[in-house]
């Protein structure tokens, strides 16, 4: 007789697939059920793997992303129920790339109908350059090894204030356009310009490609330290003038 299929064997079992169903398997189907529309549409976290947006965020940290801040999509889909704003120049935006429909990170610094051009890594809008500082870029040379000198430098972007990074030793595109910005998209650029692959090489992004805007570091692991927390930067704000430096 085959003692595996024996019907005491079988009797035995259903207690065990029923707790084991009750208790483990229908919770997390309701967690599920409740969680994937609600990141879907309303909330999400994106890890970042690349450098390209230093030195306001870094490699390893997990952002924040508001995905209510522009509007409000069908889950699990791009189509738009309702609209109530638009990006503004200087937010950091979460959107699927032109190029290869990878997810990326990046700061609005062109609207719709602006003219964006860059002449030797400085950004001018609609014919007018921005204004640049010159910052101490001691807090960030570890966190910008491309280049044994690197150059920070705050920009203010029609009033809105942020460090980016120019790499001198890189060969990069520093120069671009100009070029108008057609309805309905926007011109992204990485705060490391030496370093992104952005809107210089792939287009003006479609407002209907923007996932949402990053709002702030949940947390932060270093890869170059074996993943060692960098606390100065858990729960910190992407919105703030002045970006939290890296722990040295």
């Amino acid at each position: 007789m085959n003692r595996t299929n024996s019907p005491a064997l079988r009797e035995g079992a259903r207690p065990l697939l029923r707790s084991l169903w009750l208790e483990w398997v229908a919770p997390l189907a309701l967690m599920l059920a409740v969680v994937s529309p609600l990141k879907s549409s309303i909330i999400d976290w994106n890890w970042v793997p690349t450098g390209s947006m230093e030195p306001t965020i870094m490699v390893g940290d997990l952002l924040l992303v508001n995905k209510l801040a522009y509007d409000l999509k069908v889950p699990f889909t791009t189509i738009h129920v309702t609209a109530w704003s638009d990006p503004g120049r200087g937010d950091i935006a979460v959107f699927f790339s032109p190029a290869d429909g990878s997810r990326l990170v990046k700061r609005v610094v062109g609207l719709p109908g602006d003219t964006v051009e860059l002449r030797n890594d400085i950004l001018f809008v609609n014919g007018r350059p921005q204004s640049y500082a010159l910052e101490d870029p001691s807090p960030y040379r570890r966190e910008l090894p491309e280049d044994p000198n690197p150059l920070v430098i705050r920009e203010d972007l029609g009033g809105r204030s942020h460090l980016i990074a120019v790499l001198p030793s890189k060969a990069a595109r520093r120069s671009f356009g100009p070029v108008l910005v057609p309805q309905r998209h926007y011109f992204m650029m990485g705060d490391s310009r030496d370093n992104s692959f952005d809107s210089r090489y792939f287009g003006p992004v479609a407002r209907d490609r923007i996932v949402g805007r990053a709002t702030a570091v949940i947390a932060s692991f270093d890869p170059s330290r074996l993943l060692l927390p960098r606390l100065s930067r858990f729960f910190t704000s992407l919105g703030s003038a002045a970006p939290t430096a890296p722990a040295s």
